[in-house]
């Protein structure tokens, strides 16, 4: 759900990438942040463990047009990607407003997506979320591994709700940008029709 604060004229949206772990969350984020103008950005915070890259969070405050007078501020977050961080998930679902599936496009990681995209459908379902009408992108990641699966067949088998998908290299950057303008598009569709 997004904030807004009136006195300084913004409406906070939180955008979430999900997906399993080591898929390339993280290094989305990294390469947004980097290529960001740091007037238009705060601060990027990483808290990591021995076994998750990242633990609870990255934080990256992206400001992207205006609604009714108000300037909009993207929050982008990630979740960690190993199963038993699933209480970490579902606290940094809470109030989202979009959501980014990063998929891990290697074959042998397939099912590991697949998990991935129905622990999302029930941490979304526990708080009251419909996975097929909250803002989602799917990403393809890792698409120039040679092990990498064809689009189709992670298109039939992880966006059964047929959303908006994108190939990427998050690594090189191919497709970063791509994925974050069309959530950020569908966040703010969402604003103005005032459903969320």
């Amino acid at each position: 759900m997004s904030f807004i604060n009136y006195s300084s004229r913004e409406i906070n949206c939180k955008i979430v990438y999900y997906g399993p772990g080591l898929c390339g969350k993280t290094t989305n984020l990294q390469y947004i942040y980097n290529k960001t103008n740091p007037s238009a950005k705060g601060k990027m915070i990483s808290l990591a463990t021995e076994t998750e890259r990242t633990l609870f969070f990255d934080f990256l405050p992206l400001s992207l047009g205006e609604i009714r007078g108000f300037k909009t501020r993207f929050h982008l977050y990630t979740v960690p990607g190993q199963v038993f961080y699933d209480a970490s998930r579902k606290l940094i679902l809470k109030g989202v407003d979009g959501v980014v599936f990063v998929a891990d496009s290697q074959i042998e990681r397939m099912e590991a997506n697949q998990e991935s995209i129905e622990n999302l459908r029930d941490n979304l379902k526990e708080q009251a979320y419909d996975i097929e009408r909250i803002p989602l992108v799917m990403q393809w990641n890792k698409r120039d591994l040679p092990n990498a699966a064809p689009v189709e067949d992670l298109s039939r088998l992880l966006n059964t709700f047929v959303r908006p998908e994108f190939s990427a290299t998050a690594t090189q950057g191919v497709g970063v940008f791509d994925t974050l303008k069309e959530i950020a598009k569908l966040v703010l569709q969402e604003l103005k029709r005032g459903t969320r």
